[in-house]
């Protein structure tokens, strides 16, 4: 072979050529040009256009029938890596994403191999404003200088950004400096913009009492009231104040009368050199400050309202702030409080009286709730006494033997009335649940339609099958199921019972143990199966690390028959699925087609055992299955092992 034919495959194609002018020259060449050229054509320029010119000729290609997903996605992967998977199944979830992603990139001026490639389409206003105008979610990190352009010179941007951003991520506020300009942006969206959401990567109580105060409780104790108000000039001293204050709200518990909230204006000024601006935590005077010719300034702020909340990492000041301005917080719709360490019990109870005074409210809105990490299952149940307008409840809990034993606190004797819970997870690491606790919360949610519980560890005598009953007559309603982690092997039967006239859309079992004590896996298996062809509501199924190996086969069948599943999507990943398992499997499919695309998940099975036969078997799969497969190393013995427990 000559040099000339060993370069020949990295010379680009004339259609390559043709695609790469046509992105050159897009702006002289017009859309209705480009909109001109065949279907089949349009569909391969998509992948060799800029962000921008995709993102304009979306609505007109939407126009014509045709989808531009295929192309996010393609910017996704690039973006993400390969080996990373996201599920963002429609063209403007997928769309979003990206426009998000490489705006914080470029607005903070981070890179990776995307936008180092793309850099000369990317670093541009126009890219700024393109992407402003369709993302959602807007996050406020530490740099102060990508921040202060948006009040300069890319001040058009933060205006679009304050129409359309309805979720901030904040990463860090420091109320002691001087440029307070993440203040300024957060107050924008916040009170000035329609954002509503609010996610808090760090817990100083300080800043957070700024975020929550006034936007969301009409109300505030009193003695939070007199320490701002008795702030100092100096920020390390309002900061004290501030801080103060909000502990000793926190730590009172009990009812106190309340008081008109003022405008905020704890730690009001901030150190400043001879003739720089100086700026005030005040929001009214941060708009006069970084918008003095602006016409908002002329009338007093508005204070927009946080109707949901998250804070990771929430340390127990963050969590005594939250406290105190729960009873009263009336249009917050979903809390949400994780912490590295599990939380000590007291705070738990001060949580518990807070929600327990939110809800003798009848205008207050709170209905999702999710907590981590918790100390005792129990704490389910008084959560749900103390808020029983709860839909939705997300807790994990981490009880180990070290920990002491507590009695319940002294409240009224637990409920038992019906409970409006739809949506209910709890996950676990115990060494020993006791399942009253969680099957006493499944008897009183009848509309339950969403259930994920892991971890479930239960003594010798005790067995998962209370649970599988417990469901089949007490939630019938559920349309999703993800049992994981928990031992399900003596439970087939229980299993076929709540499939029975099972209204499921959604089944995981994963990491359940199914195949370890069934005397013939096959027959077992094909019974499980025949029991899912039976629910016709079923797209989605997990079955992942159980150990399916050679038998995977035997899914096959939920696609023969005179009834075969409208299933969409299966999980079988870490299965310790070899190639020739694997080979079986496909030609068994290719059989028995599914009748819809399915969604097959392959991930972490041995497939480079024998490349050639895992290629072989994914050639024939393609046709009717999107696959999910990355890498594997056999040599790796710890993923090895890991794949066959």
């Amino acid at each position: 072979m000559s040099i000339t034919d060993q370069k020949q495959p990295n010379k680009p194609s004339l259609k390559e050529i043709c695609f790469q002018a046509v992105r050159k020259y897009f702006t002289t060449l017009g859309k209705e040009a480009i909109l001109d050229l065949p279907s089949p054509l349009i569909k391969d320029l998509l992948f060799h256009l800029t962000v921008c010119q995709l993102d304009e000729l979306q609505p007109a290609l939407n126009l014509k029938g045709m989808s531009t997903y295929p192309a996010w996605a393609f910017f996704l992967e690039d973006l993400l890596g390969p080996n990373r998977l996201f599920d963002f199944q429609t063209e403007e979830k997928a769309k979003h994403e990206v426009m998000r992603m490489l705006f914080i990139l470029i607005l903070y001026g981070f890179q990776n191999n995307f936008t180092v490639k793309n850099m000369a389409n990317l670093n541009t206003p126009s890219f700024l404003w393109a992407a402003a105008k369709c993302i959602k979610h807007f996050s406020i990190l530490t740099a102060c200088e990508p921040l202060k352009k948006l009040t300069t010179e890319q001040q058009p941007v933060l205006d679009l950004l304050e129409k359309g951003i309805t979720r901030v991520s904040v990463y860090t506020l420091d109320l002691s400096k001087i440029a307070q300009i993440g203040l300024y942006v957060l107050h924008r969206l916040l009170d000035h913009g329609e954002a509503k959401e609010i996610i808090v990567y760090y817990s100083c109580p300080t800043a957070l009492a700024w975020i929550i105060n006034g936007r969301g409780s009409p109300y505030v104790h009193s003695t939070q009231t007199q320490n701002t108000k008795g702030s100092s000039s100096s920020p390390a001293a309002s900061t004290s104040a501030c801080e103060s204050g909000c502990r000793t709200a926190g730590e009172q518990g009990g009812e106190v009368p309340p008081c008109k909230r003022p405008k905020l204006d704890c730690a009001s000024e901030g150190v400043h050199k001879a003739g720089e601006t100086k700026y005030t935590i005040d929001p009214q005077a941060l708009c006069e400050a970084f918008a003095p010719c602006d016409s908002r300034s002329a009338a007093a702020c508005p204070r927009g309202q946080i109707e949901c909340l998250e804070v990771t990492q929430c340390q127990p000041e963050g969590l005594e702030v939250i406290n105190s301005a729960l009873p009263t917080w009336f249009c917050l719709r979903s809390l949400t409080l994780h912490s590295q360490s599990t939380f000590k019990y007291t705070d738990v109870l001060s949580l518990v009286r807070a929600l327990k005074q939110l809800s003798e409210s009848s205008s207050s809105c709170l209905t999702e709730l999710n907590i981590s990490v918790l100390p005792y299952t129990e704490l389910i149940g008084m959560l749900l006494d103390a808020r029983p307008s709860l839909v939705s409840l997300h807790v994990e809990i981490h009880t180990m033997l070290w920990m002491p034993h507590v009695t319940a606190p002294v409240f009224a004797e637990p409920d038992t009335s019906e409970l409006p819970l739809q949506r209910l997870t709890v996950k676990l690491t115990e060494f020993q649940t006791d399942l009253h606790f969680i099957t006493s919360v499944l008897r009183r949610s009848p509309h339950l339609s969403s259930l994920h519980i892991a971890g479930l560890r239960l003594s010798g005598d005790v067995s998962q099958s209370q649970l599988l009953s417990v469901l089949s007559v007490s939630n019938q309603r559920l349309k999703s199921l993800n049992l994981e982690d928990m031992n399900l092997a003596d439970c087939l039967p229980d299993i076929l019972h709540l499939l029975r006239n099972s209204i499921l859309e959604e089944l995981n079992l994963n990491d359940c143990r199914l195949l370890e004590t069934w005397t013939n896996k096959e027959e077992s298996l094909l019974q499980l199966v025949s029991a899912l062809t039976t629910v016709p509501t079923l797209h989605t199924l997990g079955l992942a690390q159980n150990r399916l190996a050679k038998n995977v086969y035997v899914l096959t069948e939920l696609f023969s028959g005179s009834s075969p599943s409208s299933l969409k999507k299966l999980n079988i990943s870490s299965n310790f699925i070899q190639p020739t398992d694997l080979l079986h499997f496909a030609k068994r499919l290719k059989k028995h087609h599914p009748p819809h695309r399915l969604t097959l998940d392959l991930r972490k099975n041995p497939g480079d055992r024998d490349p050639d036969m895992w290629m072989a078997a994914l050639k024939k799969l393609r046709p009717f299955c999107f696959l999910m497969v990355e890498g594997w190393i056999s040599t790796d013995t710890m993923a090895d092992h890991i794949s066959n427990m």
